[in-house]
């Protein structure tokens, strides 16, 4: 059994459901000290979230950093019953890891670790430095996650030259894309009030209603943007619409929604924002709006660490990765303030699902992608 596949069983029998470490950091941190990494551990709490355990781990002292970052919390396995196998029992079946976290994204994590391990061995008179920022909180808040351990990084004189997030990225094999960039994402809690009455009297009430129809169509009329050459179009989303009235002979006192826009680089959070304030208060009336701007759109211009990737991946798998930006928001929207970042990891099929497993050859070969990646950077041949 390999360094990354014996790693990553350990790490999916660690039931780690965000906010919940359930030994996780434990388990990487003695893999890591065993290597010889000074290890520390950072618990953030406030903003109004849990309390997260995090771990920046670092090998050597001097020269450039390479840094792998990820996040060893899972999503909920949902329902048991369901899954064929244990979801924390990290059984190989067939060719295949299962368990919650064997895409996304503890696996990817393992192969950081067996990447390091072919690499050091390939290359004793290393003496640079690697890296590994994982978190407990990406998977929900992400408030005292990457944002907050990156920001300690950056004030105890830690500087990365350049990370690698394993998170899954190959949509249907390994070696299909990368990610150089994500789009950002805004989203919106709206509630209009008017006032209760009997639908048979309506100038006896006010209904929200159509109010809130109003808003909703001059949000989702607008075409943002035609995409651009590394961005698709941002859309915006309606996600939910609710009175909560049952009753077919009242007019509803107030109505509730919530929106979603995932944009590319044309716009910023705080420009979406103004421009949602302003056709709430031209149209909604009395109402309550809350916004949260996860992340702005970023942009990593592909280049050295992309190429890299780009290369490795193409040594080991003959085939070579697309550069994309599609997909949900990542930790590296992040990092990117502090360096440069591209992702790469697992085939994604599976994450989230019931029965989520990874292919054992595809560990083996993340692992060798990522070894060779740092024998590019660090210039050995």
């Amino acid at each position: 059994m390999s360094v990354a596949l014996e790693l990553a069983q350990s790490l999916i029998r660690c039931p780690s459901v965000t906010p919940a470490d359930a030994g996780a950091l434990d388990v990487l941190q003695q893999a890591l000290e065993a290597r010889g990494f000074d290890c520390k551990r950072k618990v953030f709490d406030g903003n109004g979230s849990d309390a997260i355990d995090n771990l920046y781990a670092r090998l050597g002292t001097k020269g450039r950093n390479f840094c792998f970052a990820g996040h060893t919390d899972v999503v909920p396995a949902g329902d048991r019953d369901a899954w064929t196998v244990d979801p924390f029992g990290g059984e190989v079946k067939d060719g295949r890891l299962f368990g919650r976290g064997a895409v996304d994204m503890k696996t990817g994590i393992a192969c950081f670790v067996g990447g390091v391990d072919a690499f050091l061995a390939a290359h004793p008179d290393f003496d640079e430095s690697i890296s590994f920022l994982i978190t407990g909180d990406e998977e929900a808040d992400a408030f005292n996650g990457t944002v907050r351990l990156i920001e300690w990084c950056d004030q105890q004189g830690e500087k990365f030259d350049t990370c690698l997030v394993g998170e899954p990225t190959n949509p249907k094999y390994l070696g299909e894309m990368m990610k150089i960039g994500r789009r950002g994402s805004i989203t919106g809690w709206l509630t209009i009030y008017g006032a209760q009455g009997h639908v048979a009297y309506p100038h006896l009430a006010d209904n929200p209603v159509p109010r809130m129809i109003k808003v909703l169509d001059v949000l989702n009329s607008r075409k943002l943007d035609q995409g651009t050459d590394h961005f698709q179009p941002s859309n915006l989303e309606v996600t939910t619409v609710d009175a909560g009235n049952s009753a077919t002979n009242v007019v509803p006192a107030k109505v509730s929604a919530a929106f979603n826009i995932r944009f590319n680089d044309l716009h910023t959070g705080v420009d979406l924002e103004k421009w949602i304030k302003d056709v709430c208060a031209e149209h909604a009336g009395a109402h309550e709006l809350r916004v949260k701007i996860s992340g702005d759109a970023f942009l990593s211009n592909p280049g050295k660490l992309a190429t890299l990737i780009a290369d490795s991946s193409e040594k080991i798998t003959g085939k070579r990765p697309e550069m994309s930006t599609t997909g949900g928001t990542s930790d590296a929207r992040f990092i990117q303030k502090y360096c440069e970042v591209a992702e790469f990891g697992l085939v994604g099929q599976s994450m989230h699902k019931v029965d989520e497993h990874a292919v054992v050859e595809d560990i083996e070969n993340l692992s060798k992608i990522y070894s060779e990646v740092l024998s590019g950077y660090f210039n050995h041949s």
